[in-house]
């Protein structure tokens, strides 16, 4: 979360983002579970599978814990926008909104309920709330749940340093990791049902940077959604600074050194946040957020704020000749648009996090310097 790709096979293309969008809310979610508190050492990244099983990227566990949220019944977002979301949060909390780092943003798509992980300073404590369509805020509470952990592998005296992303796929989970291996960027698969019994395989990747210039192991793969095509399995990654890879999956040994396919570069200093795909119109297309480097913000900035979102048309990862050195950049060698089929979304400038609600919106958390943090949905470009 790509090759060879068809405009009638386009409706079908995703696995793992939604029931209108593929068949995992057919896929059996658990094959058993642990009733407890999971030992969970800091919350990274959150993700949900189907019927409301919510995943944790627990990089300093090197783990990733997935609970049965029980969290299916749908209730339509009708709370409008909720500006001051740190500070309703922090009040919920019972601390100040100085005391609270928002960390992610994940939408619970069996029933429409927002999940953020933040973490509280003064006591170094990761945590996550639920904010339901009216608007209501509670804590995630985490002592009684029924979970299933499951520990990343690492090469001897290698650690799992951060988990980056991670994603629902078919018969899978995809988990983006940054190591302190020499091919630093990792891939993990856990397979699906998850049990308590279940073991994850890794493999590196080897990454073409266009805007650097050279093949890159170390640089995180800071996103990731799965695409599956014609039976097979896809990885999109997206790095810093800006190459958009495709990876593919299903022959992938344990322990593989995997050369992507940039396909797309978005423009030295940025650092892609979320993303997921979507239709509209009867195209397909991915919605990415990005966090613009401050200094080159400051120089040849691309909208009023460092957050800025693009729209990028599936065609571009069809593309079979113009990959690697010679994949597409953004931007011409004037600075002006060279693609029709990536587009700057003003509407979507200062979001911070991003999540698709349903069929025509994006949930968001935007920050402004006047207005401060909001949570609010918008429509789909």
């Amino acid at each position: 979360m790509v090759r060879f790709l068809t405009a009638v096979a386009l409706a079908t293309l995703f696995v793992g983002l939604a029931p209108s969008l593929g068949n995992a809310a057919q896929e059996k979610v658990f094959s058993d579970t642990t009733t407890g508190a999971p030992k969970i050492k800091a919350i990274d990244v959150i993700a949900f599978g189907p019927e409301g099983a919510l995943l944790i990227g627990d990089g300093r566990g090197a783990q990733v814990v997935a609970i049965d949220t029980k969290d299916t019944k749908a209730k339509p977002w009708k709370a409008g926008s909720l500006e001051g979301i740190d500070k309703k949060i922090a009040d919920r909390l019972g601390t100040t909104a100085k005391n609270i780092e928002l960390i992610h943003l994940a939408v619970n798509r069996a029933s429409g309920t927002a999940y953020v992980a933040l973490r509280k300073q003064d006591e170094s404590k990761s945590l996550i709330v639920t904010i339901d369509g009216d608007g209501k805020i509670n804590e995630l509470a985490l002592d009684k749940v029924a979970y299933v952990a499951v520990p990343l592998p690492t090469a001897p005296r290698a650690a799992v340093q951060k988990i980056t992303d991670l994603s629902w796929a078919k018969g899978r989970v995809l988990v983006g990791a940054a190591t302190s291996e020499e091919f630093a960027c990792k891939v993990y698969s856990i397979p699906t049902p998850l049990s308590s019994k279940g073991q994850a395989t890794g493999f590196s990747t080897e990454t073409y940077h266009v805007s650097h210039r050279r093949w890159e192991t170390k640089a995180p793969m800071t996103s990731l959604m799965p695409l599956e095509h014609k039976g097979k399995q896809y990885l999109v990654g997206a790095f810093a600074c800006t190459p958009v890879v495709r990876y593919p999956l299903d022959d992938i040994k344990a322990g593989a050194k995997v050369k992507g396919e940039s396909v797309l570069e978005l423009g030295n200093g940025n650092r892609p946040l979320n993303m997921f795909a979507y239709q509209k119109g009867g195209k397909s297309y991915i919605l990415m957020n990005n966090l613009r480097m401050a200094r080159f913000h400051k120089s040849k900035p691309i909208g009023t704020s460092p957050y800025w979102t693009t729209r990028i048309d599936f065609e571009v990862f069809g593309e079979q000749e113009k990959i690697n050195q010679k994949a597409p950049n953004r931007l011409d060698r004037t600075g002006k648009p060279a693609l029709e089929s990536v587009k700057v979304i003003p509407a979507y400038s200062g979001v911070v996090h991003l999540d698709r609600l349903d069929d025509k919106q994006a949930l968001v958390i935007k920050k402004d310097e006047k207005t401060g943090w909001t949570m609010t949905a918008l429509e789909l470009p």
